[in-house]
């Protein structure tokens, strides 16, 4: 299988993102290196600048790994930046995401697979477990059945992670690539809910399935670490309303759900979140015309 993994064009491209993680790094490609697949594969193993020893890590595993491994050197400094040029390497007609502190199980290309099998898929998100029970229960996605998304629909934040999905090639051909201006290394993390909203309003439809699965190891344990990523998390999800309204061809979508929102923060008292979210579009707004 390994001999015919590196002659066949693979049907799944794995990207991984990652900087100055070299010390948690090869837990994460262990995993990687434990995953079986019925179809072809490769790992696009991105580099987004580290400045510790994560290169010879990512080296390592690149001689020693059962499926072709391809490494880009992403200078531009964020996780949009290192996805986008991720997928320009790619070779797969699926590209499929997880992040450098996740885990993937063994079935998970199968799973994503699977999932493609239908046709009328273009995108589509799976669960996301805690690796350790020490962890706090955030930035999981425990969703046990699956959820289908008909193309112009609203997407709400957090039903699928950056963690875990995947979308066909062909998305990124007609939308484009990640936005920037967000994302892991700018102050607003919407990154990937985004690029997922943005392949639904160009008329791709996708879905949720709890079969593909992640371990994401976070390591974050205290009421602070809880406290920064809620806020990290508002920030985020202010830019990705506000730029859903801002757009012509998204507002009707946006409007109603976004008008639930602020009237929910209201009538519970939620303002410390609803400015967070205020703060996240004005974030946005002064910087959408930076390149």
């Amino acid at each position: 299988m390994h001999a015919t993994q590196c002659l066949t064009a693979p049907q799944i491209s794995l990207v991984v993102c990652t900087r100055n993680r070299a010390s948690a790094l090869p837990a994460c490609l262990a995993a990687l290196n434990r995953m079986e697949s019925e179809v072809a594969y490769e790992i696009v193993i991105v580099d987004n600048g580290s400045t510790d020893h994560t290169a010879d890590v990512i080296a390592e595993f690149a001689s020693t790994a059962q499926a072709r491994v391809v490494v880009v050197h992403e200078g531009k400094k964020g996780v949009s930046h290192a996805k986008n040029a991720g997928i320009q390497m790619a070779q797969g007609k699926i590209i499929a995401f997880t992040d450098d502190d996740c885990y993937p199980a063994p079935d998970y290309l199968n799973a994503i697979a699977e999932c493609f099998s239908d046709q009328s898929i273009a995108y589509m998100g799976g669960k996301v477990l805690l690796f350790d029970p020490s962890d706090l229960p955030i930035t999981i996605q425990p969703l046990n059945h699956e959820v289908a998304l008909p193309a112009g629909c609203y997407l709400s934040p957090g039903l699928i992670h950056g963690a875990n999905f995947a979308f066909r090639r062909r998305v990124f051909d007609l939308v484009g690539g990640f936005d920037t201006k967000l994302g892991p290394g700018t102050p607003l993390v919407s990154e990937d809910i985004d690029m997922l909203q943005r392949a639904s309003i160009a008329g791709f439809s996708g879905a949720y399935t709890p079969f593909a699965v992640v371990f994401h190891h976070h390591r974050r344990r205290t009421k602070q670490d809880e406290k920064d990523v809620l806020r990290s998390y508002a920030l985020g999800r202010g830019a990705y309303f506000l730029k859903g309204l801002s757009r012509r061809e998204s507002r009707r979508i946006f409007f109603w759900p976004v008008l639930k929102r602020v009237g929910g923060h209201i009538a519970y008292l939620r303002f410390t979140e609803f400015f967070h979210e205020l703060q996240g579009a004005l974030i946005y707004w002064r910087n959408r015309h930076q390149p």
